[in-house]
């Protein structure tokens, strides 16, 4: 029977090396978060193949004393905590004393440092773990680590790196999280000689542009909310500016990196009407809370924390970052400038003047002329003969069906507005917002192509709108806006649809069918194989009544009307909009047109339909200009 018998601790150090030390980028770690709590404002990392054969941390932080130096490589010996009751409230990145004596078992380590009030700095070194005496040395106030060697009294654990690109790019992402989140710090890395990065001591946003690219500030959100002692900052990526995957992801909790389930999901839950498919948010964010709310000492690399109250975390992140997205209009990313000239080709015929007549100019100075009145911008008649003549046979064919049309949607002046003609009526059109003082941000429509997309020219070039995809997330918060307030607004059918339908659903209609008006759809059994379509919702009532049917009873047959009506909501109001949204090759009239460009100005999150697919594009005048090699 073998005995039970003490470890060396020497022995114990490289066991905890091998939890805390996986790779260089994780002694990098801990170095870089020991010169943070220093309180340095630069700090300079040099590494040598990939970290492998040296990691150098040099920081001009508080300094350690020559007394301390021994202790400094000591299993837990820290001055960060002191007593449970601070190990419950950490303020600190680093706190269990065992980052540099786990690195000094496993390499050649060299700790220099010199406070600000010594004379001269002093050293140590340690190798395999033995400690050198502690002598003096030459170095400017504050610290230097360097690590050489890693692993190389562990030739078991050393064949398990990486190669050295691997380990170097490991190296550089922990460098990245870093100095993201201490943006008032200055940062340098050098590998193998060479400058990667030099990133100045500057503000949150020029840190993230600088690590994260510009193209992510320019598509960017920024986050500003506080709750209590919350406070979240940051910024995410617009839905249409995603990932495949998940490495553009930050989130700190009191300025340290950390991947914790609570956050993704809250945060993948903001993304969820807006995100496509299996597409991955952007995001940089920093919340700040009570030290005491959170627990940092649950993993090994502190790179996973816990939540005392995990639900109202999850609620606070998903509200800060819905509201954001939900701020977000169709036209809003892009500022129109208020009184900016338009430019018109100067050659252009009356027939075929331009959708935004020029300015009168101003008159000279010391001219007799009555000052000229501020010109306002208005929507032009389609200069295109062509086009004219489309609409005018259209109207002919059509004419009869438009007023018998609007003489019924005139009776029912309570329904709802909405852009399609058999949703709207002319005083409702009449009504709807126009462009006194401006252009809009999406402009004025020009014409339909294909019978799919809407050429819409604004300020400066030409909007191009997907109609299915743009009306799609109209409707679709309309339907989310009416079902919170209490039930969504019915139409009843002049004439009910019937369809064939199984027992199943002729069961589920007699069960649930009071309880399904609250979406707006009236069903009725009419034999045990038939069911009957009386009403569906006012803004889908050019949709297929069958298919409407069909998609809700299959969600309230599967899940139940309670979790539909619940978690399930949002995703039956998507399927219903689409069902209801106008289909390709409905031809629409400039009015309509407009009013549709109106409407997505003024809804939330509508520069993506529900499935996160883009919903309109801006090709500028210098986009059109370069396509056409003017100015060459």
């Amino acid at each position: 029977m073998k005995r039970i018998h003490k470890l060396p601790d020497h022995l114990v150090n490289q066991i905890a090396a091998g939890e805390v030390v996986e790779r260089p980028a994780s002694a990098l770690k801990e170095m870089l978060e020991n010169s943070l709590d220093a309180g340095a404002s630069k700090i300079t990392v040099d590494l040598a193949q990939g970290g492998i054969k040296l990691i150098r941390v040099t920081d001009n932080g508080g300094g350690i004393a020559a007394d301390d130096l021994p202790l400094a490589l000591d299993r837990h010996a820290t001055s960060k905590i002191a007593s449970l009751d601070d190990l419950e409230q950490v303020g600190t990145l680093g706190f269990r004393g065992e980052g540099l004596a786990s690195v000094a078992s496993v390499s050649r380590l060299t700790l220099t440092s010199r406070p600000a009030d010594s004379a001269h700095a002093h050293q140590i070194i340690a190798i395999d773990g033995a400690l050198h005496p502690v002598e003096p040395a030459a170095h400017a106030p504050g610290t230097s680590v360097e690590v050489v060697d890693l692993y190389f009294n562990t030739p078991a654990r050393r064949k398990f790196l990486k190669s050295e690109n691997t380990e170097y790019a490991h190296c550089e992402a922990t460098f990245e999280r870093i100095a993201l989140a201490h943006p008032q710090v200055e940062f340098m890395l050098r590998h193998n000689g060479k400058v990667i990065w030099r990133l100045p001591a500057q503000d949150m946003q020029a840190r993230v542009g600088a690590l994260l690219g510009k193209d992510f500030i320019a598509e960017a959100i920024t986050v500003e909310t506080a709750a209590g002692s919350m406070t979240l900052n940051g910024f995410v990526g617009s839905p249409t500016y995603s990932k495949a995957s998940r490495d553009a992801q930050y989130f700190y909790v009191n300025g340290r990196f950390v991947r914790d389930k609570t956050a993704q999901h809250a945060l993948r839950q903001a993304y969820r009407d807006v995100l496509h498919h299996e597409r991955h948010p952007v995001y940089a964010l920093f919340l700040s809370m009570d030290p005491a709310g959170v627990d940092v000492n649950v993993h090994p690399t502190k790179i996973e924390v816990r939540f005392r109250e995990s639900q109202a975390i999850h609620q606070f992140l998903f509200h800060s970052i819905n509201k954001a997205l939900a701020a977000t209009t169709a036209g809003s990313s892009s500022p129109v400038p208020a009184q900016g000239d338009i430019n018109t080709s100067a050659n252009v015929s009356e027939p075929q003047a331009a959708l935004f007549p020029p300015r009168s100019p101003a008159p000279a100075s010391g001219s007799s002329h009555t000052p000229a009145r501020p010109f306002s911008y208005q929507q032009q008649s389609m200069p295109l003969h062509v086009a004219r003549e489309a609409i005018g046979t259209y109207d002919k064919m059509f004419g009869g069906l438009r007023e018998e049309e609007s003489r019924r949607l005139a009776e029912e002046a309570a329904v709802p507005a909405s852009p399609l003609p058999a949703m709207l009526s002319p005083t409702q059109l009449q009504a709807l917002p126009q462009a006194s003082e401006g252009i809009p941000p999406l402009g004025f429509a020009l014409a339909q192509l294909h019978g799919v997309y809407i050429l819409s020219q604004c300020e400066d070039g030409l909007i191009v709108v997907d109609m299915h995809a743009a009306h799609e997330r109209i409707v679709y918060e309309r339907l989310k806006t009416a079902l919170e307030a209490d039930t969504i607004p019915m139409q009843p059918l002049l004439l009910p649809v019937s369809f064939a339908a199984d027992r199943m659903e002729v069961a589920t209609v007699h069960e649930h069918g009071e309880q399904m008006k609250q979406l707006g759809v009236e069903l009725a059994p009419l034999s045990p194989t038939q069911i009957a379509v009386r009403g569906v919702p006012v803004w889908l009532q050019d949709g297929n009544p069958v298919d409407l049917a069909r998609a809700v009873l299959k969600d309230v047959r599967e899940f139940g009307l309670s979790q539909v009506l619940t978690e399930r909501r949002n995703e039956l109001l998507a399927t219903m909009a689409c069902h209801g949204a106008v289909r390709a090759n409905r031809q629409l009239t400039l009015t309509e047109m407009n009013a549709l460009l109106r409407d997505m100005e003024s809804t939330e999150r509508s520069n993506q339909c529900n499935h996160g697919r883009p919903t309109w594009s801006r090709l500028s005048m210098k986009d059109l200009d370069n396509l056409f090699m003017r100015g060459r």
